[in-house]
């Protein structure tokens, strides 16, 4: 892998509560500028593709806990493709997955990946999980047809492990997200069998790339 081969594979990322217009617009500057795919807040979507028309750009439904309604995380969802997002990161809704409910987070997910045609992601949080809920939210987004399940929001205590990027990785593609900083624990997780990464630090990242 070429340092423009391992770039596209990071999603350059900020999602703060306190995210400004200069913030997102620098982080898709970036993005640009180093080759990678840029993660931000659905309120700057539209902007952004209009900024950056060529750009990957993925935002985030029912961030960062999950327990929206389901017709305001569909809508959600939907209102981030019309913007312009090309990919959709979908935090699960942990709370029911806890109490046993696993048809009502299968169907929540189902529904949000029918309303759009383009990639979703599920964000299941894994800081928050025992290893068999692990295992059932990765079967639960598999059987929703999501695309990729994720590790984490990053607003959680803990964030992306290789053990638990290996276990998700036996079920979909995985996005590998929280506390990763360095060009060296990036390439962890992807040896791990991530396919995507996604860190605020994207650019320290790229830069870590060894020449």
């Amino acid at each position: 892998m070429d340092r423009s081969e391992f770039a596209a594979r990071i999603d350059h990322t900020v999602l703060g509560p306190e995210t400004p217009p200069a913030d997102a617009e620098r982080v898709v500057d970036e993005a640009q500028g180093y080759g990678m795919n840029a993660c931000i807040p659905p309120c700057y979507v539209a902007e952004a593709r209009e900024h950056a028309p060529d750009l990957t750009i993925a935002t985030v439904v029912g961030f960062p806990h999950g327990q929206h309604a389901t017709i305001a995380k569909r809508e959600e969802a939907a209102t981030a493709w019309r913007d312009g997002a090309d990919e959709l990161d979908v935090v699960l809704n942990v709370g029911l997955l806890h109490a046993g409910e696993d048809a009502a987070v299968r169907d929540e997910l189902t529904e949000i990946v029918a309303a759009v045609p383009i990639p979703v992601k599920v964000i299941i949080e894994t800081a928050l999980l025992d290893r068999e809920e692990k295992h059932r939210a990765c079967k639960l987004a598999r059987d929703a047809d999501a695309d990729f399940v994720k590790t984490s929001t990053g607003f959680a205590d803990g964030g992306a492990t290789v053990e638990d990027v290996e276990l998700m990785a036996e079920y979909l593609p995985v996005k590998a997200s929280g506390g990763i900083g360095s060009y060296e624990e990036a390439k962890s997780m992807l040896d791990a069998g991530a396919e995507r990464i996604g860190a605020s630090s994207g650019v320290t990242i790229v830069e870590g790339f060894p020449e």
